[in-house]
């Protein structure tokens, strides 16, 4: 299982294990690694750091029957389409500034593009309560969270977008 990192602005990825094994979490192989050893592993990963990365997920391995099942997805043309509507999108709502997609987003600008509904508003305060998330943490949420919304072609920022981008800051996550 690897942890992939995206940074804004950034078109690369920065490969990280999830700990020094490499193992944690994985259903195939135990993960043979003390506790304090992944604390000081993934400690090498400072907050600020981790504060800068838009979207840091676990990425687990594929067991053979789910590479070969059959069964119909969305193609990735289909998801090709999407995005590119989405990035239509952003530059149409950047039109006329610096700024040409949602991960360039300054605070004046998150304020204005990044209204939440009262659910979202809600479950945004308790899971940034909770995990303490820092204010730069906070603003990455509300960007990934727009373009949520962009991809699923919704005007709005609600509920189920801030649930997707929380999801997207699993090493927010686990650092507590």
């Amino acid at each position: 299982m690897r942890t992939s990192a995206v940074l804004s602005g950034y078109s690369r990825e920065k490969l990280t294990h999830p700990c020094p094994c490499g193992y944690l979490s994985d259903p195939v192989h135990p993960c043979i690694c003390a506790p304090i050893a992944i604390h000081r592993y993934r400690s090498r990963i400072s907050g600020p750091l981790l504060d800068r990365i838009d979207i840091h997920i676990e990425v687990p391995s594929v067991k053979y029957r789910e590479l070969a099942d059959r069964v119909d997805a969305e193609s990735s043309a289909a998801i090709a389409a999407r995005v590119e509507q989405s990035r239509e999108i952003q530059l149409e709502r950047y039109r006329g500034t610096k700024i040409h997609c949602n991960a360039q987003m300054t605070p004046r600008f998150i304020k204005k593009h990044c209204e939440l509904d009262a659910a979202g508003n809600r479950m945004l305060e308790l899971v940034t309560d909770r995990l303490g998330f820092s204010a730069r943490t906070y603003n990455r949420i509300l960007k990934v969270a727009r373009t949520v919304a962009d991809l699923s072609g919704s005007k709005n920022i609600h509920e189920q977008h801030i649930a997707e981008a929380i999801q997207y800051r699993s090493l927010d996550r686990k650092a507590s």
